[in-house]
């Protein structure tokens, strides 16, 4: 069982006696970058700390799931990262006792900034209760598929809207999509090397020993508010009408109906299936 914490960009996954705390793509030390250009931000740290803290001590999770991108930069890593890094999650651990991170296409070389403990889970992702999670820059692992439901970050979705005196108001959102699940799983297995005989769900029933059974796949937004996003209004799966493509091979396959997926803002204000606000 899980659910969404509206206003914020994290979710609760509850199993047993067990209850886990997600979210995605905080990417500590995006500031550096600004600085390189001569722009001077301060550090952010702190308040997505206090963010992360009023979570933590609200619903007291017993894990603490990141997915993905927990730095900013992608391959070196900045001084201020060295200096933000240790001290953000020396001072998470005092509120929940377990860490987990599922890498994300930014997290190179991250963890000698980690504290003792903090677990670090392959990008192929891992499985909490009923619930799939991996980052979305690589192909999850076909054992996610005896999950209904799976989460991703990486794409950090927002909506723009403009108005005819080109005012543009972005917003981040949630995306929800369904997924053909006979499709996902023969895609899954064919990426990781697994020969299909028969049916995808008979191949992963043979390989695996369950039925796959994903139906739905969320799309988080970004625990880091302050970076821009993905406007998914404006884009399509695949490169066509000069729009902009959705990152993610997840999102650019057909096994996911990205154009019927529903976008909620973080309050849960329904605004439509995708392909309408293409419309608009």
């Amino acid at each position: 069982m899980f659910s969404l914490l509206m206003p914020n960009p994290a979710a609760l996954i509850r199993g047993g006696d067990k209850k886990t705390l997600v979210i995605a793509d905080p990417h500590l030390g995006w500031e550096l970058a600004l600085q390189e250009k001569g722009i001077h931000v301060p550090s952010q740290m702190p308040r997505l700390l206090d963010k992360l803290v009023t979570l933590l001590d609200k619903h007291k999770p017993d894990v603490l799931l990141i997915l993905g991108d927990v730095k900013y930069t992608v391959t070196a890593s900045e001084p201020g990262e060295w200096h933000d890094l240790p001290v953000f999650f020396n001072e998470v651990k005092q509120h929940v006792a377990d860490i987990g991170i599922v890498r994300g296409n930014h997290d190179a070389n991250l963890e000698p900034m980690l504290p003792e403990g903090v677990m670090m889970h392959p990008a192929t992702g891992v499985v909490e209760d009923d619930v799939g999670l991996f980052h979305g820059h690589k192909w999850p692992s076909p054992v996610l598929l005896r999950c209904k439901t799976l989460f991703m970050g990486h794409l950090h979705p927002v909506v723009v809207f403009r108005d005819p005196a080109g005012v543009k108001l972005t917003r981040q959102i949630w995306m929800k999509a369904n997924c053909n699940t006979e499709l996902l799983a023969r895609i899954l297995l064919q990426k990781h090397g697994v020969k299909v005989e028969g049916t995808a769900a008979e191949t992963v029933k043979t390989h695996y020993g369950f039925k796959p059974r994903t139906t739905q796949l969320f799309v988080m937004p970004s625990f880091n508010d302050f970076l821009g996003g993905r406007p998914v209004n404006e884009t399509h799966p695949r490169r066509e009408l000069g729009a902009e493509a959705l990152i993610g091979p997840v999102l650019r396959s057909d096994a996911v109906a990205v154009g019927d997926s529903e976008l909620y803002l973080l309050d849960g204000t329904y605004l439509g299936k995708m392909g309408q606000l293409r419309r608009l």
